[in-house]
């Protein structure tokens, strides 16, 4: 597995929208392998493929707690079929806004269908933290960080915060 390199907003790339996948083959197995080896080095527990510079409809997360068993998730095309009229609030925080973190509502529970490893139809109904990391992992899908579901001034100062840390770094060399 290759571990890639995970694009830093306000990369262009970040804002645009993803393909979706003909079928899960090969090469999309390597993509899933590659991405859940690059979101535990991070460590992370989700990432989509827009984040390593892929624009597929390619998703992967892991939930389970570090004294827990992996339990990866591989999605292809995903797409909410389903949302619970109830909202839940989390604290998130995005690989490619790193040190950020906002609170961002969502609805509680979704249900999403989407192409399994061996491109299988399958459908995962989930509530918490769960579909959350759904909802905010699908959103890339689309363009949509995390960042864009909070007020503006915000979203602003972060992504000035992150422009100045790419700007400094690019002078170290």
């Amino acid at each position: 597995m290759t571990r890639l390199a995970i694009l830093v907003a306000p990369d262009p790339l970040l804002k645009k929208p993803a393909a979706r996948v003909a079928r899960v083959d090969n090469s999309v197995r390597t993509l899933m392998d590659d991405m859940l080896d690059t979101m535990y080095a991070a460590p992370g527990i989700g990432l989509a493929a827009p984040q390593v510079g892929d624009l597929r409809q390619v998703v992967v997360i892991d939930i389970a707690r570090k004294d827990e068993s992996p339990a990866p998730l591989c999605l292809a095309n995903p797409e909410i079929v389903w949302s619970s009229p109830e909202l839940g609030t989390y604290e998130e925080g995005c690989l490619s806004v790193p040190e950020h973190y906002a609170e961002v509502t969502r609805p509680d529970r979704v249900r999403v269908r989407y192409l399994d490893r061996q491109n299988e139809i399958r459908e995962i109904e989930a509530d918490g933290l769960l579909a959350t990391v759904l909802q905010h992992e699908m959103d890339h899908l689309q363009g949509v960080l995390f960042v864009d579901h909070i007020s503006s001034l915000k979203r602003g100062m972060i992504l000035r915060k992150l422009t100045k840390a790419k700007k400094q770094a690019l002078e170290k060399g």
